[in-house]
């Protein structure tokens, strides 16, 4: 085990390990489900922390926040009571005038705009400056929100009333510091008004749909057969049969054939990948880009819905967009339960994108809202509807390659997904599978099986067997397999990608309780990372999510408000340096604890109000407008 040393000046000093260490009573550490944290750590012995909601990683937040509508049922995951409406500040400077060098004209004149026009007076009444150095500007070499930052100090001349601009960090930013997958206007109107070219979709569609008439055929005429044999054959039953089998021969004979071949595709390498998992509200592109600068080599979009997109929704669109060094390796995925809706957002994506490693479809989701509606792991106890997606994305999706991610199965001790998978690989091309080790009715409440992700793991490396020793294929690209679930220190990767079958491991909650797991995987020994380090890791988040938000006062507040989110799981991490036994368990809920000095223990508070205090260590202080309701209901320990 190696520690890193904490020694920036400012920190608080260590506690005397030679001082007298008060008794404290405390709770069998050996017990299953409890931390065993170090008596002399050890605040409040009776105090558990309460469980977590994990659900919320995973499909939270799907509604915005918005209120929920009288039901007196509780509707599972998806966050409904959470008003995360920022209030907006009542004087604001007009768009057009954000650079003085450069106003435009206003659209609403001066005097029927609702928006300040006198830049002095503007500039009296804003909030005072964060102190420091604007992220934006010093990444870009400018700041695009120009007087409305909240930096505005470090960029801005009061006596010649200009902005400053750092030509050389200018180009150097063009190169490698901007964002990719942004759909283009126009075509985003085309969507809006259903007008954007899907000539290709109706094709695929037209063909997809002959085959729900041909299964739905199928079954008639098996029905009329079981009939046939149970009843006797009478003339009239043998005219109604005869009916039924010609009715199904015409039918079949209306048969339309692909008119589409799957093209080439890229080529994915995920052995050993160190994967983060698609995380709805969490995993935002300022997350994404941090857990690259750390190690991962694979990350996901947040989970889109195919509607919206096709609607061109903003927010749903928002999604795909993916910071330059997240490319290669990134991928989208999508949620949908109709085929006609994921061949069009398949075609729609490979159009407008141009930085996508991966199309992933979503057949794990536990959420109610989506399982009602067919999507997620609903999508397990339909087969046939959940192989048509797949072969619509395929179709669609051009040189991009499909993969799925789904659960061992939706309802407890009746594992579907190894039969399920097999099928998959007999009647589509995917590029990559990941099983989560848990049904959908299990969700968090227990481990993850990996004994079954291991065995569903040998099937998939026999599918490919029998693939290489087809000589009749030209195909040789494998099907890679990958394991999820509860995987939150190096030992879990190591053993888990050692299994035969099993080519790599998607990480989700280890990655953001401890977002610093795949060094650890790295070097292969755990890593004591002190209170300041883990500090600065949260302000390169912050620096990230302000510029990819904005450095203005609508864009710190979304930055605060996903940097608490963030900070809702990373306070989960218990410092190993504070434990009796190795390894940590991701589900162990501790008693209260205090750190080794007084920023580790902030670090480590359960209380949101903390979090707002750490935020505002990079974001300056939080205005009475800001408003942030924690997913759990309470965040103090439990007595």
């Amino acid at each position: 085990m190696t520690t890193s040393p904490d020694k920036r000046p400012g920190d608080a000093i260590e506690p005397s390990t030679e001082a007298k260490k008060p008794h404290v009573e405390r709770p069998d550490h050996f017990a299953k489900g409890i931390a065993p944290i170090k008596p002399e750590f050890i605040v409040q012995a009776t105090s558990i922390a309460p469980s977590y909601d994990d659900d919320e990683a995973e499909g939270g937040d799907r509604d915005g926040g918005q209120k929920p509508k009288a039901d007196k049922k509780r509707k599972r995951g998806q966050n409904k009571n959470r008003d995360l409406r920022q209030q907006v500040k009542e004087v604001r400077l007009c768009s057009t005038l954000i650079d003085p060098e450069n106003p435009r004209e206003c659209q609403f004149g001066g005097d029927k705009c609702r928006n300040v026009h006198n830049i002095e007076e503007y500039l009296a009444g804003k909030p005072e400056d964060v102190e420091g150095v604007c992220p934006v500007f010093k990444a870009l070499g400018y700041c695009p929100c120009g007087l409305k930052c909240r930096w505005l100090g470090s960029h801005y001349n009061k006596e010649t009333n200009r902005l400053v601009k750092d030509l050389e960090q200018m180009e150097r930013a063009k190169k490698d510091n901007f964002e990719v997958n942004k759909i283009k206007p126009e075509n985003k109107s085309m969507l809006q008004k259903k007008k954007y070219d899907f000539s290709h979709s109706d094709e695929v569609i037209k063909y997809i749909d002959t085959l729900v008439q041909n299964e739905e055929n199928i079954l008639k005429a098996k029905e009329a057969k079981d009939a046939k044999d149970a009843e006797e054959k009478d003339d009239k039953k043998d005219e109604e049969n005869a009916s039924a089998q010609e009715q199904t021969k015409s039918n079949m004979a209306s048969y339309v054939e692909a008119t589409y071949k799957v093209g080439e595709k890229k080529k994915l390498y995920l052995k050993n990948a160190k994967i983060v998992s698609p995380l709805t509200t969490v995993g935002n592109l300022p997350y994404r880009r941090l857990m690259k600068t750390l190690g991962a080599d694979v990350t996901y979009s947040e989970m889109a819905l195919t509607v919206p997109l096709l609607q061109a929704t903003n927010s749903e669109w928002a999604l795909p967009k993916a910071h330059i060094s997240e490319y290669p390796g990134f991928g989208v995925q999508i949620a949908t339960s109709k085929h006609w809706a994921a061949a069009k957002s398949a075609e729609v994506i490979y159009k407008e994108t141009t930085h996508v490693s991966e199309l992933n479809l979503n057949c794990g989701c536990p959420i109610d809202l989506l399982y009602r509606q067919g999507q997620g792991s609903a999508l397990m106890d339909q087969p046939a509807r959940m192989l048509r997606i797949l072969k619509a994305m395929n179709a669609l999706s051009g040189d991009i390659p499909v993969t799925v991610k789904m659960r061992t199965g939706t309802r407890d001790n009746k594992n579907t997904a190894k039969a399920l998978i097999d099928r998959v690989l007999r009647e589509n091309d995917v590029a990559a599978i990941t099983l989560h080790g848990r049904s959908r009715q299990q969700r968090y409440t227990r481990e993850a099986d990996w004994a079954y992700i291991g065995e569903v793991g040998k099937t998939v490396e026999e599918w490919n067997h029998r693939k290489e020793d087809n000589k009749d294929t030209t195909d040789t690209q494998p099907t890679w397999f990958v394991g999820n679930g509860d995987v939150y220190t190096h030992e879990d990767w190591h053993n888990a990608v050692n299994t035969p079958g099993i080519d790599s491991v998607m990480v989700a909650r280890g990655a953001l309780i401890k977002p610093w797991i795949f060094e650890e995987v790295d070097s292969q020994q755990y890593l004591d990372k002190s209170a300041t380090e883990r500090l600065e890791m949260l302000r390169t988040f912050s620096n990230y999510a302000i510029e990819h938000w904005g450095s203005d006062e609508y864009g710190v507040g979304l930055a605060r408000r996903f940097m608490c989110e963030f900070l809702s799981f990373t306070h989960r991490y218990i410092p190993i340096g504070i434990l009796e036994r190795l390894p940590p368990k991701i589900n162990e809920r501790p008693p209260k604890w205090k750190g080794r000095n007084e920023l580790e223990t902030l670090l480590g508070s359960g209380d949101y109000k903390d979090w707002i205090k750490i935020t505002e260590m990079f974001l300056g202080k939080a205005g009475d407008g800001f408003n942030f309701t924690p997913k759990h209901k309470s965040n103090a320990y439990e007595s």
